[in-house]
């Protein structure tokens, strides 16, 4: 068994031969199993430039949220309609995006000015506002403490930024800022236990994981990597496994969420700024850059193998894998003349 925190030396030459290894072994992929996922429908979205981020549901009104980040715009569709109905235009870079069922609110983090805005999710008017230093990204709900976290600030590298601290910030539903946790740089994907008061942090300008208690706000683990850019986070909870997703080299990476180890490694095609455990199914869904939606199924608690890979659009890295409706929604960005759209894949 390898351990994550073996020197540096034999940390790399571990990782790189894995990536190796199962990169030649996944090179053959079987058939595109109609088994596994399924199109079941695209939605246009005329007029929205540029690269999209993050997704969130409503599940009750059956709508999807989408952030625009470079179309300065939430765009809010209508699933049962399959259309687009209404659009928040006019927001400094929306990054993450937040349905809360219980107030009917939506929380949309943006990046130019670190601001978190609240939105009635009916009227869609403006209630509230929640201030962070610089860059709200991603949004979570955390059911312990019922409020809704954002990363924000800190050192960023695909903004050039210098060194910074960066923080998790805790907003009740009302907008106020209840409490922060300070990480060490910008954090990237993070994930809340559902079954535990931990929170699973992506740093990738310090090639970490850290983990942090909710209620004491305070460090637990420091979780050093030996690749980088370290953007996608899922959790196996049942298992006790968090499943990160690297750049460089493209892998997904699996660590024993007790004690930091790092249990196994699955090559995977390029970047990816989403990747989504499907419990139900024991499998890893992955939307990379490179122009291919992954599907890696669980062998054993540690290993996975790719069964199947669908092409979509290059720049398809994000989306959303909603486990009650057995479907995961893919973001494809504007290419050329064709319309930016969502696509619908049911899981089987």
């Amino acid at each position: 068994m390898f351990y994550l925190f073996h020197a540096r030396s034999s940390g790399s030459l571990f990782v790189l031969l894995a990536f190796a290894v199962t990169l030649l072994l996944g090179t053959r992929c079987p058939a595109q199993e109609r088994g596994v996922l399924t199109l079941d429908a695209s939605i246009a979205l005329p007029g929205v430039k540029g690269r999209i981020d993050h997704l969130s549901v409503d599940l009750k009104g059956e709508r999807l949220f989408v952030a625009a980040v470079e179309n300065h715009s939430v765009e809010v569709i209508d699933l049962k309609a399959g259309r687009r109905v209404h659009t928040i235009a006019d927001l400094p870079e929306p990054q993450g995006v937040l349905y809360e069922p219980s107030s009917n609110r939506l929380f949309v983090a943006c990046a130019l000015d670190g601001s978190v805005r609240i939105f009635d999710a009916s009227t869609f008017e403006e209630v509230a506002t929640a201030k962070f230093p610089d860059d709200a990204d991603n949004l979570r709900y955390d059911p312990h403490s019922q409020r809704v976290i954002v990363g924000f600030a800190g050192a960023k590298q695909l903004r050039n930024r210098g060194e910074g601290s960066g923080g998790l910030g805790f907003i009740d539903l009302n907008g106020k800022i209840a409490a922060e946790i300070v990480v060490d740089a910008h954090p990237e994907s993070f994930q809340v236990e559902q079954n535990g008061t931990r929170v699973f942090v992506n740093v990738p300008d310090k090639k970490e994981v850290q983990v942090f208690d909710t209620v004491r706000r305070a460090s637990i683990y420091r979780w050093p990597l030996t690749v980088e850019d370290n953007f996608p986070l899922a959790l196996d909870e049942a298992h006790h496994r968090a499943l990160v997703g690297c750049w460089q080299p493209p892998l997904l990476l699996v660590f024993d969420t007790e004690d930091g180890k790092l249990m196994g490694s699955t090559a995977i095609a390029g970047k990816s700024d989403d990747l989504f455990y499907d419990a139900a199914r024991g499998r890893v869904y992955v939307l990379t850059s490179a122009g291919f939606l992954e599907v890696l199924q669980q062998k054993d608690t540690d290993h996975y193998e790719r069964t199947a890979r669908f092409p979509t659009p290059p720049g398809t890295q994000t989306g959303l894998f909603v486990p009650e409706w057995s479907k995961l929604f893919a973001a494809v960005r504007r290419q050329g003349q064709e319309n930016a759209e969502i696509r619908i894949y049911r899981a089987h």
